[in-house]
């Protein structure tokens, strides 16, 4: 489907799990992916992470990704994820929304938390971009390239100025072996976060590794804790 974001068409691909065949979904997940991810890529693997509860996952491509419009800028982000929020939530009708998200997508996620109300948030690798870029990235071009980028991310996806103002049950996935976003930025993030929060190490893992093992087995116990305590509860 396509959402409208002053003019321009967000496209969002939706998707539900097997498990709860024509049952109508009891909660929506809302998915903002990271750079390198797209949204039909994605979808069924994020509504089946929750397949033990009757859900329906979004995912949206970024402006100028997949289908939809507008130029890939950065600044294009924040107003886009607002209104993809903004129309689940008409068409959920009260139900409850939840947020996911994978590195870059954390940033957009922590904003769209910060100005609507949400149920929970699963965020991995989470990076405090403008922080992350010059501290870690901007050594190597003695900051003349990394200094003017950092200025342009716009303060909407500055983790440590959005995540002070969430207040809603978060689970952090952290690859302790990410080399792209480093262990010690992750930190920044979660310790900034205002909520309740789980935090689950992935020991082995690097930023773009697949969760499996114990960490995926924790990730489904902490999901479905956030379902009993927060969603179940909003529904009560």
């Amino acid at each position: 489907m396509t959402v409208d974001d002053h003019g321009r068409a967000i496209e969002v691909w939706t998707a539900r799990p097997t498990t709860i065949g024509d049952r109508e979904p009891e909660a929506f997940i809302l998915e903002f992916t990271g750079n390198a991810t797209r949204a039909e890529e994605i979808a069924q693997y994020v509504a089946q992470r929750w397949q033990a509860h009757p859900v329906e996952a979004w995912v949206m491509n970024y402006p100028g990704y997949g289908g939809s419009e507008g130029g890939a800028k950065i600044r294009l982000i924040p107003p886009a994820a607002l209104a993809t929020f903004d129309e689940l939530h008409r068409r959920a009708n009260g139900r409850p929304i939840s947020l996911e998200a994978n590195s870059l997508g954390t940033a957009a996620a922590l904003y769209v938390a910060s100005q609507r109300e949400v149920a929970g948030l699963v965020l991995q690798n989470p990076p405090p971009l403008r922080r992350l870029i010059l501290q870690h990235y901007g050594w190597w071009n003695l900051w003349m390239v990394a200094g003017p980028f950092a200025l342009q991310i716009p303060k909407e996806l500055d983790a440590t100025h959005t995540a002070p103002l969430v207040t809603e049950p978060a689970i952090f996935m952290l690859a302790d072996k990410d080399t792209t976003v480093p262990a010690k930025y992750h930190d920044i993030v979660v310790n900034a976060y205002a909520g309740p929060k789980a935090v689950i190490h992935m020991p082995s893992l690097g930023h773009n590794d697949s969760i499996t093992g114990e960490a995926d087995v924790q990730l489904h116990q902490a999901i479905d804790r956030m379902w009993n305590q927060t969603f179940a509860t909003r529904q009560a």
